[in-house]
């Protein structure tokens, strides 16, 4: 009689001795991907990410990602022009589609395997979101990129990261930025701006820190998910971060 199939093992369980979080989420902004005109996709930059997401990914480290769109098109800006919300944040999804592909390429480029998955069906490009498909490519070792946020207007992508990450039991929300952590004003406008080690999720709430909108920072705050908000430009960060060296800003 043949062996019952055996239950893959929880991520934590099979962690690597180096690695502090053996499953993460990367929230990605489309601005990360910018050149310096501003708009679109810098093949350098892209390159530069995937590079470091490959070392990453060498770690054991099961990742997946959720990439905004604001380097194409951001719902936001086109409903303050007068565009109906709805119709805007459809053309901000498929912009992350775009992304998504775009660091997929880059990706594959450096024999890394990966996954595009995406909440509005397109299946000639990417896989339709189902969550355990999501998890058992994870257990592959296949890097997995979620497209088209929620799925659903009126959703920022960060909700869509806090929300995935909390489906696939990722340990920890990894919020690249462009600054090295969370500040109680904006760094690059008032030098006297202070940085917080640490904050709770209540503490980001009433002060209104921009973060990531309330409703993400709510999901986490009620499935005790951290959030680490560290700064993207500095190589090597999401390697320190996976591995648990204290950058940034940890929300929890």
């Amino acid at each position: 009689m043949s062996a019952a199939p055996s239950t893959p093992a929880p991520a934590a369980d099979r962690k690597p001795a180096s690695l502090r979080y053996s499953r993460v989420l990367l929230k990605l902004s489309g601005e990360a991907l910018t050149p310096p005109q501003g708009y679109g996709i810098d093949p350098d930059v892209l390159l530069a990410i995937a590079t470091e997401l490959k070392e990453v990914h060498q770690l054991g480290c099961e990742l997946a990602i959720v990439i905004g769109g604001g380097n194409i098109f951001r719902g936001l800006a086109g409903s303050a022009r007068g565009m109906d919300r709805a119709s805007a944040d459809y053309m901000g999804m498929l912009a992350t589609v775009i992304n998504a592909l775009a660091l997929q390429d880059a990706l594959e480029r450096l024999d890394v395997m990966t996954r595009v998955m995406s909440a509005i069906s397109m299946q000639q490009i990417a896989e339709p979101y189902i969550r355990r498909r999501a998890t058992r490519h994870l257990e592959k070792g296949r890097i997995v990129i979620f497209a088209a946020g929620t799925g659903n207007p009126f959703f920022t992508t960060d909700t869509a990261a806090s929300l995935r990450a909390v489906e696939v039991g990722a340990e920890v929300i990894l919020k690249a930025t462009t600054v090295d952590g969370i500040y109680d004003a904006d760094p690059k406008q008032r030098a006297d701006a202070k940085k917080f080690g640490e904050l709770s999720y209540i503490d980001v709430l009433n002060r209104h820190l921009k973060v990531m909108d309330s409703t993400a920072i709510s999901l986490c705050m009620d499935n005790g998910l951290p959030i680490i908000v560290f700064n993207l430009g500095t190589h090597g960060n999401i390697k320190r971060a996976v591995m648990g060296a204290s950058i940034g800003t940890i929300v929890h």
